[in-house]
């Protein structure tokens, strides 16, 4: 068929059926990235409610019958709340210490280009947190605070308080120095500018740093494997529960797994809702 012979509607068609196929690719590729990302957390789900039999069995067992005995057993045996409590505990006070000291940083450093400050703060997160370990263990052990939150809640600073000054450099800059400067006119100081104007401003930046933060915290293992003790061991530390010389536990490292993700996912996600209400009044507002 020639191309005089194409008539408005069949353009029009062959248009349309050219952003459907389009539309179906991008689709597929959607669904493909999904399922590659998602199978892992799948299984482990499936592995949490299979028994040991059906774990180790060489062929992968897809239809079974679901049991709750590795969730007992990692809740009662284990006294695994005890060490989810003791996660919470130290990956909020992490996150709290790493805000009350990232957001004043962040700020100094987009404010007055403090390059220097940004760059050391940038190789103490990117150093192999082995380099810390030796140090921060002589240290602990001589002022007795091994086994404490204290000294599981300064180390993990390492890995949030880095992350926490890095995403709120490009928020703070993104406030314009005109508003700082009408606080100043109404006789606010500094600090009364970036608490009352800044701050408020930044608020969507503050929860997603607050979050990337906490999970780092939350999945911390090297610090808490060698800093903790009986009464500070976190969740992560408390897999090795379920590792022995012999045998591995699957079902109960499925089930862990599955306790020490859900709480972190039911988090983001409310939290999720919070930011984009958060930006999009804000977006009302201006």
């Amino acid at each position: 068929m020639s191309t005089a012979a194409l008539t408005p509607a069949r353009i029009a068609a062959r248009a349309r059926r050219g952003r459907a196929l389009k539309n179906l690719g991008i689709f597929a590729l959607i669904v493909v990235v999904l399922a590659i990302m998602l199978f892992p957390f799948y299984w482990m789900v499936l592995t949490s409610l299979r028994s040991q039999v059906d774990n180790v069995s060489r062929v992968p067992v897809w239809w079974f019958t679901p049991t709750l005995e590795n969730y007992q057993n990692v809740i009662s045996r284990n006294n695994f709340l005890d060490f989810t409590w003791n996660s919470f505990v130290i990956a909020a006070l992490s996150t709290g210490v790493g805000l009350v000291l990232g957001l004043p940083a962040a700020y100094s450093i987009a404010r007055f280009k403090q390059e220097g400050l940004a760059i050391a703060i940038l190789i103490a997160r990117l150093t192999p947190y082995i380099t810390y370990l030796v140090p921060w263990y002589l240290a602990f052990r001589a002022l007795g605070l091994i086994d404490t939150y204290l000294a599981l809640t300064l180390t993990h600073l390492i890995v949030g308080m880095p992350l926490i000054v890095w995403i709120m450099i490009s928020f703070f800059e993104g406030v314009p120095q005109d508003l700082e400067e009408a606080a100043f006119v109404d006789g606010a100081t500094r600090i009364g500018a970036f608490v009352r104007v800044i701050l408020p401003l930044s608020t969507p930046g503050i929860v997603a740093a607050s979050i990337l933060a906490f999970i780092f915290s939350w999945n911390q293992f090297l610090f808490s494997l060698v800093l903790s003790g009986p009464n500070t061991r976190p969740v992560p530390v408390a897999v090795f529960n379920f590792i022995s010389y012999g045998q591995i536990d699957f079902g109960g490292l499925g089930a862990a797994a599955v306790l020490i993700t859900l709480p972190v996912i039911v988090l983001t996600l409310i939290i999720q809702r919070w930011i984009v209400t958060g930006l999009t009044m804000g977006a009302v507002k201006g």
